[in-house]
């Protein structure tokens, strides 16, 4: 979780609110456009539980739209006589008069709009392009499987077992899908002075550790850390640089009595310390010398950080590999790699929740409400599309979970349906509410579940701090 300051709760629940409000009318939409298809009258559609907050009457069947009070989910009434009496000539427009296609059709459409919403997303944003990470490796955890695989600060990963790469989430997602059918990969890398080399990475860890923890921190995997060296390069009028009278070609040598190796130590070193005055150790030309400066207090995405006002040589940034890029698709490939990506997401998720109830996966990967709205907040501070991701990623989660064989959900209903052609007629109204009952208990244990391991990421650092 993160450090979340007060003053960004708003702003964090707004963007919840935003992901889930659209998923969830998507959804329903989805169940509203397949009755209407299938001949099913519509008497309501609404957005949120509870108490209907806003509504209007529209269309020949006068189908009520509704907005209700809280925006945790939706419904579609449709006429069934289970509900109310219907009369004799809308008795063909019923739910519970269709035939077992029909309503499955009906059921499995809520779902199927949610992955079809994923593909256009991701189809919007690889034939839009976006600006890119590269996956370039930065230096491997001491004593981890990407140590002992040799791969080295500045390698640029090309392929995963002959698949190419282009960015640092494909290699992610292609890396985290390969762990759950193997126990290695073969990496092609681009070493920082060229050329080619062929590294096998080991995955056990992650099973050994149950999936519980970030899987790129497992295998000691980290994005690339330019070795850039401290010289100073321009410096800020009126900032407190320029008021310790640095000057361009200044190298840091040492803060605080810390030796110096690189602009990134200079760089974390200012920001952790806003505010409190810093002792450096300065060479210009062949002259060594001490400056006190005072960092000034910066609001950064709600923290405080510090700044001295001065920035790298540009000569220093020379021989560093490229690790940003500018990754644009046609249309037709676009499309093609959208259905890849929702596909490659859905079958992960599915291997991932079976993972957790054979007992190979902790069932902590579980989240809920809390640790969706932070990551909602997250994506949206990065940008908006950051933010479009995040919700085709929900999007794929949100049509997983109503497919799972639990009653209540849309699964549960295929199931009944699965059932009733077996059966040969309808099941009884016992065996539906004993059923419906049942898939009530699954999904409050789900939520159970879910909600402890927000409280446990919410309150974990605080107890353990």
């Amino acid at each position: 979780m993160s450090d979340l300051p007060l003053s960004d709760l708003p702003f964090y629940l707004g963007a919840f609110i935003l992901v889930l409000g659209v998923l969830v009318v998507v959804h329903e939409f989805g169940h509203f456009v397949a009755a209407r298809l299938c001949g099913v009258k519509i008497l309501r559609f609404c957005a949120g539980f509870g108490p209907i907050i806003w509504s209007r009457r529209y269309g020949p069947d006068q189908t009520e739209w509704s907005l209700s009070l809280l925006p945790l989910g939706g419904y579609v009434r449709m006429l069934d006589e289970r509900e109310g009496e219907v009369s004799a000539h809308e008795l063909h427009r019923a739910y519970n008069r269709q035939s077992v296609g029909r309503r499955s059709i009906i059921v499995v459409a809520g779902p199927l709009a949610n992955f079809l919403l994923a593909i256009l997303i991701y189809w919007g944003l690889f034939w839009h392009g976006s600006e890119e990470l590269r996956p370039v490796l930065g230096p491997p955890v001491a004593e981890s499987p990407a140590a002992r695989a040799g791969i080295a600060n500045g390698d640029r990963v090309l392929r995963v077992d002959g698949e190419a790469v282009q960015t640092w989430q494909d290699f992610q997602w292609l890396l985290l899908h390969k762990a759950t059918q193997q126990n290695s990969v073969e990496l092609e890398l681009q070493p920082l002075g060229g050329g080619r080399v062929f590294r096998h990475l080991a995955l056990g860890s992650l099973a050994e550790q149950g999936w519980e923890k970030d899987a790129f921190a497992s295998l000691g995997l980290r994005f690339y850390r330019p070795a850039i060296l401290p010289v100073v390069g321009g410096i800020q009028a009126g900032s407190p640089g320029a008021a310790a009278r640095l000057q361009a070609g200044d190298i840091f040598v040492a803060i605080d009595q810390k030796p110096i190796a690189t602009w990134d130590e200079v760089v974390e070193a200012i920001r952790q310390s806003p505010g409190q005055a810093m002792m450096f150790d300065m060479l210009r030309g062949a002259n060594r010398f001490q400056v006190k400066i005072t960092p000034q207090v910066i609001e950064e995405q709600g923290l405080r950080i510090g700044r001295i006002g001065v920035s790298v040589a540009e000569a220093s940034l020379e021989g560093q590999p490229e690790i940003k890029g500018f990754v644009r698709y046609g249309c037709l490939d676009a499309a093609l790699r959208a259905v890849r990506e929702t596909w490659d997401k859905s079958v992960f998720s599915l291997v991932m929740f079976g993972k957790m109830l054979t007992g190979e996966a902790s069932w902590k990967n579980l989240s809920g409400p809390v640790t969706i709205a932070d990551y909602a907040g997250q994506s949206a501070r990065l940008g908006l599309d950051y933010y479009l991701k995040f919700m085709a990623l929900v999007s794929i989660s949100l049509g997983i979970l109503n497919l799972l064989p639990i009653p209540v959900l849309d699964g549960g209903h295929l199931m009944y349906h699965a059932l009733e052609v077996i059966k040969g007629g309808p099941l009884s109204e016992r065996v539906m509410a004993w059923g419906q009952q049942i898939g009530l208990t699954l999904l409050f244990t789900l939520m159970a579940f879910a909600f402890f391991n927000d409280l446990s990421r919410l309150l974990g650092p605080l107890l353990n701090g």
